[in-house]
Formats: structure tokens, C-alpha cells, sequence
């Protein structure tokens, strides 16, 4: 199938509407039909139902879109492969979940440039499903995430042990109120134990899906909250924080996801290269 019919496609659906992916497109809206009307009759198959709202997909276009997203990521890869910038052997593509970026990936990608100049890097920020999604189908090459999957044809190595711990702002004379404290979202096991450890706690006024965010903001209000220990040990040391003794801690620890079929040379080098940068 033509990359550029599935792009049609994906651009309906961005859109909503055969109007705005032409315009995005720069086609004739007679263009767009006919490449979806050609699509659905290779499918046999109606991929949207249009009406003054503008265009939604069938059941069998939510079907097909995950297909057709595959597509189009695996040609844009295999695009970037047989492109490689001057001097370049081949290109890695790297993504890591949000909170992983600072400082790891940065150290990464300093490592990489130092230590691999014949590698080309491209790095994508995404949830950890859609990450190991992109893994499976072949448009990333490795995945630095939270929480090992176990999913067929898919290697988790471990990267790094670590340990979320309760922190509060100085000076610790300073009495803290409940609403002070700040819910950090590490993930479903994490609020699992938290709630098993703090039964009776009520629910935070202010809760963060990101770390370095609710650090920012505690450290600007004062406040309470758990944090990757290695990350906040420059606050612990300068005594801008502290870690309330005798509080629960819970294990947090980093995986490396590769495909089982992944050049076993390249991924000993970005293995190298991660091992550097979170030691």
C-alpha cells in the first residue's frame, strides 16, 4: 500500500474532517476521497463515516489505525536508515519516558557524541506503553523506561536500582500541614504502596505527573513529597531538603527495552553508554 494514502488517512483522523487533512495535504479534496475510496475498497471496508460534523472513524478504521501508524513510522525510519548524515555508519533511534530525560538522557546523548561519532541519534519523549509499542513494531530501536514489560520478542535489561524516598523542604524545625504535601505520580505500583502505606492519609491538594515539576514546586512553597533519591541528592547535600526519617521508601528501578533481534554490536555500545551516564 502507498505510504502516502495511509498519511492521508492519519491526516482524517488529526483533522477530523476530509477539508482540513486536504488543506494540510495541499490536495484537492477529490484527491482525498479517492485515495480513501481506493483504500476501503482494498480493505473492503469503510474506514469513516462522514457527515456535516465532518469525518469518524468505523469500527474497522479504529482498526486499521494502529496499522497504518506502523506504516508510516517504520517508512519514516527506514527513510532516516538510508539517509545517514555524512561521516555516519548507522542511526540509533532512542526514546525514554519524560521523567527519565534529565539527567540520563542528556548524559547519554553527551556520552554518544563523544565516545560514538560514527552513530547517528535520533530521540523521541513518550508514555511507556506507546514507547514499547514502537519498540515491538520496529520504529525504535531501544526504550528507557520504569517498570519491566514482559511481552514476546521484546529484552528488558536492568539499567539502575533506585529508590523513590519521602522529602520535605528545610529548615525541619518548620512544621509542615497535610496539604503542604505534594502526590508525585510514579506509576500504578508506586500508588499501590502508597496507599497501602498511608492508609488514613487524605487525598493531596496538589498532585504532579512530573518529578522535576513538583520539585520546582516545593522547593518554591515549601513542602513535602517523594523523589528519586539520585536526583535530589545535590538538595539533600546542600540542605535545601531533607528525607524525613523513618518513612516508607519504595524501589524504583530503570530498564533498557530492546527488540531480541537488535544489532547485538550497536546495542553493546548504547548499553555502554547508559551505564556511563547513570553510574
Amino acid at each position: 500500500m502507498d505510504v502516502g494514502v495511509a498519511r492521508t488517512f492519519l491526516e482524517i483522523v488529526k483533522t477530523g474532517s476530509f477539508v482540513g487533512a486536504a488543506a494540510n495535504l495541499n490536495l484537492t479534496q477529490t484527491a482525498v476521497s479517492a485515495r480513501i475510496r481506493g483504500l476501503e475498497m482494498q480493505l473492503d471496508r469503510p474506514l469513516f463515516t462522514r457527515n456535516k460534523a465532518g469525518a469518524r472513524l468505523t469500527p474497522a478504521g479504529e482498526q486499521f489505525l494502529r496499522f497504518a501508524t506502523t506504516m508510516v513510522q517504520v517508512w519514516d525510519r527506514a527513510r532516516q536508515a538510508v539517509a545517514l548524515p555524512p561521516g555516519r555508519d548507522t542511526v540509533v533511534t532512542i526514546g525514554a519516558e519524560l521523567s527519565l530525560w534529565s539527567p540520563l538522557l542528556r548524559l547519554w546523548l553527551i556520552w554518544m557524541r563523544r565516545e560514538c561519532p560514527d552513530i547517528a541519534v535520533s530521540t523521541v519523549i513518550d508514555s511507556s506503553d506507546r514507547l514499547l509499542d514502537r519498540v515491538q513494531e520496529g520504529s525504535l530501536d531501544v526504550a528507557v523506561i520504569y517498570a519491566a514489560p514482559r511481552l514476546p520478542g521484546v529484552v528488558a535489561e536492568l539499567l539502575f536500582e533506585e529508590k523513590l524516598v519521602l522529602a520535605r523542604t528545610t529548615p525541619v524545625s518548620q512544621t509542615l500541614a497535610a496539604e503542604d504535601h505534594v502526590q508525585v505520580d510514579w506509576g500504578a505500583d508506586f500508588s499501590a504502596g502508597y496507599r497501602a502505606a498511608f492508609p488514613d492519609r487524605p487525598n493531596a491538594v496538589v498532585s504532579i505527573d512530573y518529578g522535576p515539576l513538583a520539585l520546582d514546586y516545593i522547593l518554591a512553597t515549601g513542602g513535602s513529597g517523594y523523589f528519586r533519591e539520585g536526583f535530589i541528592r545535590s538538595y539533600l547535600d546542600e540542605g535545601r531538603l531533607a528525607v524525613v526519617p523513618d518513612s516508607p521508601e519504595f524501589s524504583y528501578s530503570a530498564y533498557v527495552v530492546h527488540s531480541a533481534t537488535a544489532d547485538a554490536g550497536v546495542m553493546e555500545r548504547i548499553r555502554r553508554g547508559l551505564r556511563a551516564a547513570s553510574s
